[in-house]
């Protein structure tokens, strides 16, 4: 009678390890696949960014011809950008594209006739639009991943993380000092 008690504690404690085991595998699963939708979020967004980018590279062109490089900037970081694979890639080039835009409408503001022009500043209304979609979109993947992380760094957890090659993602940031910094707002 004894052994059968024993061979029932020692069934039902193998399968409460089993199952803390699958929760905590699927969970982890969890994060990862929400962490994965997060990125094309932003991958959405982005695109949508640099479809923008050469319309208002030309409308800029027309007003501000003598801008070459302001404009050649901003079409090659775009060009890099769209080719930019993950995180790590589009968190290095994207600041670099928002200062060289911040640029193009640093020119654009020389130009009184172009800021009135009703396609420049649909451009740049939809342009804000974006940016802050693209804000919101980094904050939600930044906070999916940091709870991946943090379920892949903690025990149990991390038992299961390293069995199955569950592994951290990079957050996706502000690589430039320019883009930490706090805007100079002048009224």
């Amino acid at each position: 009678m004894e052994s059968w008690v024993a061979l029932v504690v020692v069934l039902v404690l193998a399968a409460l390890v089993l199952g803390t085991g699958v929760s905590i595998y699927n969970g982890l699963i969890s994060l990862r696949v929400r962490a994965d939708g997060a990125w094309s979020d932003i991958e959405v967004q982005l695109k949508r960014r640099h479809d923008l980018i050469p319309n208002l590279v030309e409308t800029v062109k027309g007003y501000a011809g003598h801008e070459r490089s302001v404009l050649e900037r901003v079409t090659e970081l775009r060009g890099q950008a769209v080719t930019a694979q993950g995180p790590a890639a589009a968190s290095a080039v994207e600041p670099q594209l928002s200062l060289a835009l911040r640029s193009l409408f640093a020119v654009a503001e020389s130009y009184p006739q172009l800021r009135a022009n009703e396609n420049f500043l649909e451009l740049q209304r939809n342009l804000g639009e974006i940016e802050n979609d693209v804000q919101a979109a980094r904050r939600y993947y930044n906070a999916v991943v940091r709870d991946l992380n943090t379920r892949i760094q903690t025990v149990p957890s991390n038992l299961v993380a390293s069995t199955f090659g569950v592994t951290e993602r990079p957050f996706f940031e502000l690589e430039s000092p320019e883009e930490r910094a706090i805007p100079d707002v002048r009224f």
